[in-house]
């Protein structure tokens, strides 16, 4: 059976725990969640990284920043996961959904402005498959209109836009260190800033809403609640797995882009039949192989080919649920604009096995059961 996913795993995961737990410091903010962040300020270009829980908490994080709250509005789209949509759920905002792009399955750009109101106060692009949105095109909305950027980049570490990394062109990123991603810490995430006045209240958010990071780093000699908050930092046993992958990036990022590349040239033949369509990165767009995917003609020949490839031993996955198909989507917001290709992606697109130490014998053998099936 080839699996759908596999967690990332390079072999150094094991002693850098060990050496956490010799160190007698398992909670938060040690040096292996020091390390983490400093890799993500350096490698992608945020001023100020900090590692979470989840993708989602950093979220949660970014949607307190923002200050949004009952009355105000956020535009996002409802192709992504429940995550991007529950971080300002909880703030009271009201959703707003647009359309996304054909090609890339990012939030059409050229839709967001006809979407704001004088309650917008959120823009909240999501890089799908880690392939960069057009983020000039937003950030000039944004800036036109006085709103606020929150890039849901779960899926876009060491992924790059016009060579700026993912999640550092916003006001706030957001990554995800899930297992099912590039580089993991089974769970987690982090929140990246990009103006140093922001830093602060941020760690404030983080450390349940007191200013102990100012503490620890011998700014005060005592530390008290001055701000809402919660407990967003991860354990540093998280932080010693994640961080044996992150100085290994290059190497899991070369294996993926292989197996991608050979999917891609593997199938190349059944789309220029017309068969299935590929993924499309635009070139000013540098992606991290996080996923590949097909899309199918309809719905019932996805299902007939997903079938298909489990008979054979294959995992395959699609996704989203449309947001604003769901009961709370329609509770929470409302799509704005004409639903032209949102649910014709979930209703065709499928995604294949992809992760670091795939196999090339293996995509082989995938890509030839495809064939099959649409011979």
């Amino acid at each position: 059976m080839i699996s759908f996913n596999v967690p990332p795993y390079i072999g150094k995961e094991q002693d850098y725990i060990m050496d956490a737990i010799n160190a007698h410091k398992i909670c938060g903010d040690g040096s292996f969640t020091k390390k983490c962040n400093k890799w993500i300020e350096d490698r992608m270009g945020a001023h100020k990284a900090l590692l979470a829980t989840s993708g989602s908490t950093a979220l949660d994080m970014a949607a307190i920043l923002t200050e949004v709250g009952p009355g105000d509005e956020v535009i996002l789209p409802s192709y992504t996961f429940v995550s991007t949509a529950n971080a300002f759920v909880l703030r009271g905002a009201q959703l707003v959904f647009v359309d996304i792009r054909p090609d890339t399955q990012n939030i059409d750009e050229k839709l967001i402005e006809d979407a704001i109101t004088e309650r917008t106060k959120v823009i909240v692009p999501v890089h799908y498959a880690g392939v960069g949105c057009e983020m000039d095109t937003i950030m000039d909305i944004a800036k036109k209109h006085g709103l606020m950027v929150v890039e849901d980049a779960a899926q876009g570490v060491y992924a790059f836009y016009k060579g700026r990394g993912l999640g550092s062109i916003g006001d706030y990123g957001c990554y995800s260190f899930h297992e099912t991603k590039n580089y993991s810490m089974g769970e987690g995430g982090a929140l990246l800033i990009r103006d140093e006045d922001k830093t602060e209240r941020a760690e404030i958010i983080r450390e349940k809403g007191t200013d102990r990071s100012k503490f620890l780093r011998g700014a005060i000699d005592k530390y008290t609640w001055v701000d809402m908050g919660s407990s967003y930092l991860p354990s540093e046993l998280n932080a010693a797995y994640l961080l044996a992958e992150l100085e290994e990036a290059d190497m899991i990022n070369d294996n993926r882009l292989a197996s991608w590349n050979a999917y891609y040239e593997l199938l190349t033949p059944l789309a220029e039949e017309g068969r299935i369509v590929l993924p499309v990165v635009p070139e000013e767009c540098s992606h991290n192989a996080h996923m590949f995917y097909i899309k199918t003609a309809n719905i019932e020949e996805r299902t007939a080919l997903t079938s298909f490839l489990k008979e054979n031993g294959i995992g395959s996955a699609f996704h989203y649920v449309p947001l604003h198909s769901s009961p709370a989507g329609a509770r929470f917001g409302r799509f704005h604009g004409e639903d032209k290709y949102t649910t014709n992606t979930f209703e065709r697109l499928l995604r294949l096995p992809m992760y670091y130490g795939l196999k090339p014998e293996e995509v082989e053998y995938i890509t030839e059961k495809i064939k099959e099936f649409y011979r």
